[in-house]
């Protein structure tokens, strides 16, 4: 458990994942005997700090390296039409919007709306996915889920979150999470993570995968494959009243076999009516208490990679790529907990 003082870093979409160090920022209540968690969200969300995360060193810089990925150029923010029903921290002059300090925990309804966001957000991906082939740009695929989703009447949950610019996260190759899409066209042998998040009816529907592009080597093809075995094997063992560590653990076993690194500063979340709340799901191995509770919703979203698990952000303060330029894959779903065990919201 980390202390006031430690380093942190939390979340993955954005907070769902943000703040980049050493471990994500967990906790204790200062009330004394407290069991409950208080996420300090201001800290670990948004505006990440250049001193705490940001190593990367002359040599190492994407300019000095033809190989590594580099910033293309940002097109304007779209537009979404009125009618839309946007998530409160749009309109709002806060500019952290903070975790929710409890699960989301759904009746009958909420589970209905859950389920129709999940499954919008998994068309969309799926529809992303059809678009990745050598010369598109990330923009453009950017463009496409924005309107996709807006023609659903849903609005898309990155636009506008902590001043992000785009309705999509597009991770290529090195890069870990939160890639801001722009005009670099995807090349013959890359890989890419699409995030995507659609706001319906008031919930939230949160997914991502990782798409290979024309003719992809073996290694990054068994990189993308594991991610996605950790994924499912960490929803294979989820139920009510089963350890939210022992998401971490299963993950963890699996990439170990295949000498594959577990990033640790970004981490799944409760997500329902707000974007992120509890709990804090880990990827790796851990000790952190918790139980999964009957009809809650979170997501699981591991990231690995074939060298260095230490992210590096850049100057945007979203993209978070590996200090080494080696590759990182992730998969993300979006699951409720049932009587039966788990129900993946996320799939069409």
């Amino acid at each position: 458990m980390a202390s006031l003082s430690s380093p942190s870093l939390l979340s993955s979409f954005l907070g769902d994942r943000l703040a980049l160090s050493t471990r994500p920022l967990l906790l204790r209540s200062a009330v004394p005997g407290s069991r409950r968690l208080a996420y300090q969200a201001t800290r670990t969300l948004c505006n990440l700090v250049d001193i705490l995360f940001n190593r990367r060193n002359q040599d190492d810089a994407p300019e000095n390296n033809p190989r590594r990925l580099r910033p293309g150029k940002v097109s304007p923010r779209l537009s979404v039409p009125n009618h839309i029903q946007r998530p409160p921290y749009v309109n709002s002059r806060q500019q952290r919007p903070g975790m929710n300090n409890g699960p989301e925990i759904h009746d009958e309804n909420g589970i209905e709306c859950m389920r129709a966001s999940g499954k919008l957000a998994a068309q969309v991906l799926k529809f992303a996915g059809t678009l990745v082939k050598p010369g598109i740009t990330t923009d453009e695929i950017d463009k496409a889920v924005h309107q996709m989703i807006i023609d659903n009447g849903a609005y898309p949950s990155p636009l506008g979150y902590c001043g992000y610019p785009k309705s999509v996260c597009t991770s290529v190759n090195e890069c870990i999470c939160h890639g801001i899409p722009d005009s670099r066209p995807l090349e013959d042998g890359d890989i890419i993570n699409i995030d995507v998040t659609v706001y319906l009816n008031g919930y939230h529907g949160d997914t991502s995968a990782t798409f290979l592009c024309g003719d992809v080597d073996d290694e990054a093809k068994k990189l993308v494959k594991v991610t996605r075995e950790c994924l499912d094997k960490a929803i294979s063992i989820c139920s009510p009243g089963v350890e939210i560590k022992q998401i971490g653990r299963t993950i963890q076993d699996h990439a170990d076999k295949f000498k594959f690194g577990v990033v640790r500063q970004f981490v799944g979340h409760g997500v329902g009516k707000v974007f992120h709340a509890e709990p804090v799901v880990l990827h790796f191995r851990n000790n952190e208490w918790g139980r999964m509770m009957l009809n809650q919703t979170f997501t699981i979203e591991p990231m690995l990679t074939i060298g260095s698990i230490n992210p590096v952000m850049w100057s945007d303060d979203w993209t978070a790529v590996t200090e080494d330029g080696s590759l990182s894959a992730q998969f993300e779903h979006t699951i409720l907990i049932t009587e039966d065990g788990p129900e993946i919201l996320t799939q069409c």
